[in-house]
């Protein structure tokens, strides 16, 4: 003779049964988002340093073959990178009080600095060259704004950025990084970081070849190494490094 479960019994038997698997659903679930959570930001990381490193490569190639100085805008305040192109040979200056090497002025407080330079330094006005946003895959300008902006991944940020022709690191304003025709670019060191960490583990750093526009992506926070002596970019091995 079998048995009868009282029915009050086979409820809350069921009863618990569906809580144990709401449990279990939930676990699972919180463990998911935990685990992407952690992610995400260091796969926004990695895609906002190849974009980068795309940028450098759209950059370099034309350069080379339209035979124009370009440069990359990396913006702090935006978050953003974009291409722009001059229609005068540029030769870059160390020591520039803007910024901008020796280009025409593109911000208020670049526009000061050069300002202030002239005033402490008098000679004869040379033309500078000006550099304007270029569509290429993307970048360009439309109606006064910045239509072809690249903003970095959500979150993402630019850390500090050093090329060839700073004697420090740029980490506020704008920085720029300059192509020349015939294939030729500034050493550099652009690091990109997660929000406003200042944990090694939490930057990215890509260096810039000047020879060949090589772009390595490397972790944590990487400076510019500094030539010795009197030495250029072109003479000296280009390892990508």
């Amino acid at each position: 003779m079998v048995a009868r479960i009282p029915r009050r019994h086979l409820q809350r038997a069921l009863t618990l049964v569906e809580v144990l698997v709401v449990c279990a659903l939930i676990a699972v679930m919180t463990v998911a988002v935990v685990a992407g959570t952690n992610q995400l930001p260091g796969a926004r990381l990695k895609r906002s340093a190849t974009m980068i490193a795309s940028a450098t490569k759209v950059a370099f190639s034309r350069a080379t073959a339209t035979s124009r100085s370009l440069r990359i805008v990396l913006d702090f305040e935006q978050n953003a990178i974009w291409l722009e192109e001059s229609d005068a040979p540029m030769l870059v200056q160390s020591k520039d009080l803007t910024g901008a090497a020796g280009a025409d002025p593109s911000t208020e407080a670049e526009r000061q600095a050069l300002a202030e330079g002239t005033r402490v330094v008098q000679g004869p006005a040379v033309p500078k060259p000006k550099f304007h946003p270029i569509e290429a895959l993307g970048f360009g300008e439309q109606e006064g704004t910045i239509k072809g902006a690249k903003a970095l991944q959500r979150g993402i940020k630019f850390r500090e950025v050093q090329t060839g022709h700073d004697d420090d690191p740029v980490s506020k304003g704008r920085a720029y990084l300059y192509f020349w025709p015939g294939g030729l670019t500034e050493r550099a060191s652009i690091q990109l970081r997660i929000g406003d960490s200042t944990e090694d583990s939490s930057t990215l750093t890509l260096i810039v070849s000047p020879l060949t526009g090589k772009v390595t992506i490397k972790g944590g926070p990487v400076a510019l190494k500094k030539l010795a002596g009197d030495q250029s970019d072109s003479e000296r091995e280009d390892t990508g490094f």
